[in-house]
């Protein structure tokens, strides 16, 4: 006998990092998380914000799938203070996949925000919520709530992989995904590229005509000048 695949499948289990981690990443550009992680890490470039322009927490991922959302009310029903819900729909844009009142209730739970690669709908009422939600754009359609999904294992959103207890910093410019077992390692580049940025900054700002780089490699015996 052939058995019913289930609805629903859900880690039991999730690491999420120590807090006073999740802090110090707070405040950081997402391009200096990037520069910290060796120049990738962000999702897709249409992510962006649709409330808020800034965000930071722990994802909390969900595999919705096109034109669903029972995964997404499963994982709302789990989160955890700090959290960020991150919800796959393999980019499908014909529906939405949360409106207010799930993201209210998200909200009343203490997440700290909302990414995915669909998109979301009832944008005043989310305005009203002040929680801060990037996707790729809006739409009044609604979708259905009939699985199959997953809650809390690794999934793939906008073009890269996240996984529960993975770090999600967003700003105006997109979303990072810093994964939990390069946190450390992150953070400490991270402040050398402070540093680095504040540097050049204060050059630039000061007069700074040149690229130094370029200045150097100009000067050098591997340019070709042809007339």
């Amino acid at each position: 006998m052939i058995e019913e695949p289930p609805l629903l499948t859900i880690a039991t289990t999730i690491e999420r990092p120590d807090a006073s981690l999740v802090e110090r990443f707070r405040g950081a550009p997402t391009s200096f998380v990037v520069d910290a992680m060796g120049g990738s890490g962000a999702l897709d470039w249409r992510i962006k914000p649709v409330v808020g322009s800034s965000l930071l927490g722990v994802a909390l991922t969900c595999d919705c799938g096109p034109c669903d959302n029972l995964a997404l009310n499963a994982a709302i029903a789990q989160c955890l203070p700090g959290d960020v819900l991150v919800a796959a729909t393999g980019g499908f844009t014909g529906a939405a996949v949360v409106g207010d009142l799930l993201l209210g209730i998200a909200r009343n739970r203490s997440a700290v925000g909302f990414v995915t690669d669909g998109v979301v709908r009832d944008i005043a009422d989310l305005e009203t919520l002040a929680l801060p939600v990037f996707a790729l754009a809006l739409s009044p359609n609604s979708p259905g709530r009939s699985g199959p999904g997953t809650v809390g294992l690794p999934i793939v959103c906008g073009g890269v992989s996240v996984a529960s207890g993975d770090l999600i910093v967003g700003d105006r410019d997109g979303v990072v995904v810093v994964p939990r077992a390069r946190i450390a390692e992150t953070l400490a580049n991270l402040d050398r590229v402070r540093v680095a940025e504040a540097a050049m900054l204060e050059r630039v700002r000061g007069g700074l005509r040149e690229v130094v780089f370029i200045t150097e490699l100009l000067k050098g015996g591997r340019v070709r000048r042809v007339p």
